[in-house]
């Protein structure tokens, strides 16, 4: 099992002038550095994946969706501009050497309505086709599209595991998968080692592995020892990384509803988040010959 950090930890947006994240991530002893793409154009992707190869640090690819990257959107613009912009991010993963790019795939973050089963089924309608289409090209990629349900406060569209293998299987796509942030599992799972097992090794491609309260792993009430035995009995071998928020855009912070600080800082959050990881997350040799 790899670990990760989000730069979401430290910056939104990344952008270039952030590269020195990736050596902060390495010398903190994560594998992995997470890059949140909210802008496309300010990064020197290229330039990225050189430092990011000089310090053997891997990379994984996630989105964030506004309101003009919704593909359930009424707006048809607003679908067009979500399908590509998933779709320039698929290349960028493969660029990268991302396994995955995921995300709420589905609808803008902040999106919580209460509208009519008719409106419900043309915009489930909307966003199923669009991801048939970019499920293919994540597919000629060599790339995981992953489907990452949300609480409820965050999007009325996808909040359970059930609901997000209900659209994968509608979908019909061995290409997309989903993406468990135990944040919001906790707020929609009864049980969260139960829905790490609905899942499965196949589907599941990527975990966020983020507290209760989305500050430091360890420090909240999630139940880590049942976690890891759940990803232990699937045979999960993809990342584990923290994407929580230190210094979220105001359009961030409020769409994530983010209105105190979570740690002491992003720094301690990310060295005490690994400490856990490694201490919790492990496999210890009895776990694994059981």
């Amino acid at each position: 099992m790899l670990f990760g950090a989000s730069t979401f930890l430290w910056v939104s947006p990344f952008s270039t002038k952030n590269a020195d994240l990736l050596s902060k991530v390495k010398n903190i002893g994560y594998d992995i550095i997470e890059i949140a793409v909210e802008d496309t154009r300010i990064i020197d992707w290229e330039l990225i994946r050189a430092i990011a190869r000089d310090l053997d640090l891997k990379i994984t690819i996630s989105g964030a969706f506004g309101p003009e990257r919704d593909i359930s959107s009424t707006e048809p613009a607003f679908r067009e501009i979500g399908k590509q912009y998933i779709i320039d991010c698929i290349r960028i993963a493969e660029q990268m050497g991302s396994p995955v790019f995921g995300g709420p795939l589905y609808s803008a973050v902040g999106k919580t309505r209460i509208v009519s089963e008719e409106q419900k089924k043309q915009e489930r309608g909307w966003c199923v086709d669009i991801l048939k289409e970019v499920s293919q090209i994540a597919g000629d990629c060599g790339i995981a599209l992953g489907l990452e349900p949300l609480n409820r406060f965050e999007t009325d569209m996808v909040n359970t595991v059930d609901q997000a293998l209900s659209i994968l299987a509608e979908v019909g796509s061995p290409h997309l998968k989903i993406v468990l942030d135990t944040f919001h599992s906790n707020i929609e799972e009864k049980d969260i080692p139960a829905s790490i097992r609905k899942i499965g090794k196949d589907l599941l491609c990527h975990v966020q592995g983020n507290e209760s309260d989305r500050g430091t792993p360890g420090t909240g009430h999630l139940e880590w020892p049942g976690i890891r035995e759940a990803l232990c009995d699937i045979g999960y071998e993809g990342a584990v990384v923290i994407e929580t928020f230190g210094q979220p855009s105001k359009e961030l912070a409020r769409a994530a509803c983010i209105w105190r600080p979570l740690a002491g800082s992003a720094d301690e959050l990310a060295e005490e988040g690994l400490a856990f990881y490694k201490k919790m997350l492990v496999p210890t040799p009895s776990v694994i010959n059981a």
